[in-house]
């Protein structure tokens, strides 16, 4: 497997998911409004989710179809690939 391209914009994407926590953390410190921290929340899973599944996206566009072009050791270790992320989905 080669390197991984997409993995300098998913750690930029990852640390500002995790400032992101640091702000809710923060507020609940300062015990602002449960509502307002509860939505910030929301954004930090969802933020989170998204970068998940960016991030298998990728890892199926880079790893698991270049090893499935290879030769028959190289498809079987990629569906194995396959059939253990997705149940990350």
């Amino acid at each position: 497997m080669g390197k991984h391209e997409a993995h300098g914009a998913m750690t930029k994407r990852l640390n500002r998911v995790h400032g992101h926590l640091a702000k809710v953390i923060r507020m609940i410190e300062e015990e602002r409004p449960c509502p307002a921290v509860a939505q910030q929340l929301q954004a930090v899973c969802s933020a989170l989710s998204g970068a998940k599944r960016a991030f298998i996206q990728e890892h199926i566009e880079h790893c698991i179809d270049d090893g499935a072009t290879t030769d028959a050791k190289a498809a079987r270790d990629a569906l194995r690939e396959m059939k253990e992320i997705s149940k990350y989905l």
